[in-house]
């Protein structure tokens, strides 16, 4: 994967009504609420389960290894912040133990609010939780979705493994790599 200097793409501010949402319950975990970031008008919406870190202990604003293994392989095919939006399945990250079930079950609220608002032209979801709850189906896996395009919710989607999956098991980088092409061949053609 080519090298490129990771930096912190713009960041979408969560609409004021939901900004305070304690449905879940996620709110007593002391992290703030990431509603997405890129562009908001692009024509691909990346869903991932939920945000990783943004700050280090000092309040300075890094990009975890998450993002910048998203970022070298979105850059690596030509792909840029434009193109983009990622968003996620939970809007603020877990730090402590919780109900995953019915917690993601809770914040897809939002997301199907922002599928609404937004109407992007392509889904990416990358790892399995994305892909369990964008399809709702707790069988849907990364593995039988890769390279092929679906129409959960009615937006043509596809898969691929999650970046830090890459990041920790170096042997998934081709098919991540392959997976963002496929990406891009049908932003192109759709």
């Amino acid at each position: 994967m080519e090298e490129v200097c990771p930096y912190i793409w713009n960041e979408d501010s969560p609409p004021p009504n939901v900004e305070n949402c304690a449905d879940c319950g996620l709110i007593h975990h002391r992290s703030r609420m990431i509603w997405g970031e890129g562009n908001p008008k692009a024509p691909i919406m990346i869903i991932l389960d939920n945000p990783g870190a943004r700050e280090d202990k000092d309040g300075s604003s890094y990009v975890c290894g998450t993002r910048q293994a998203l970022q070298q392989a979105a850059y690596s095919v030509g792909l840029k912040e434009d193109d983009l939006y990622v968003t996620y399945i939970l809007k603020r990250r877990p730090v402590k133990a919780y109900d995953k079930g019915r917690t993601r079950e809770i914040c897809m609220k939002h997301l199907n609010a922002q599928l609404d608002t937004m109407s992007p032209k392509l889904i990416f979801c990358l790892g399995n939780v994305a892909v369990s709850s964008f399809f709702g189906d707790d069988d849907a896996e990364v593995k039988g979705l890769r390279q092929k395009w679906s129409t959960p919710r009615g937006i043509m989607t596809t898969a691929s493994y999650h970046p830090l999956a890459v990041r920790r098991r170096p042997n998934l980088r081709s098919y991540f790599l392959s997976d963002w092409e496929f990406l891009k061949s049908g932003y192109l053609t759709k």
